[in-house]
């Protein structure tokens, strides 16, 4: 397993996989302590609720979500962001078609093949 990406990461070099129905997913750019990652919803489709010990801060840019996290709900749009502490449990509902930038610290290894 490679253990960082190259300096520029182009989205039209990197592979889209398919973590859930309606969703897609690049990983843009990592090393050890830090990932980058574009998410791409169609409506409807659930990033279904789970948790992981990684930090994560994610920009919503594009679309209205659904966010659960912990036990609080929020409607969020393009423009929000919203962090994820450690272990916190989360998942979305994506109510209009929508991208996600997230980052993880640290990397998610089991996003890498």
């Amino acid at each position: 397993m490679k253990t960082r990406s190259t300096s520029f990461c182009l989205a039209k070099d990197i592979e889209w996989e398919n973590p859930g129905p309606g969703i897609r997913r690049q990983v843009m750019a990592y090393d050890g302590q830090l990932m980058l990652v574009k998410v791409c919803f169609e409506k409807g489709a659930v990033g279904t609720p789970h948790e992981h010990y990684h930090s994560q801060a994610t920009y919503v840019a594009k679309g209205k979500f659904e966010m659960l996290i912990g036990d609080k709900k929020r409607i969020i749009s393009e423009g929000d962001a919203y962090y994820i502490a450690p272990d916190e449990w989360h998942g979305c509902v994506c109510l209009e078609e929508g991208i996600l930038i997230d980052t993880f610290s640290p990397m998610r290894a089991d996003f890498l093949k």
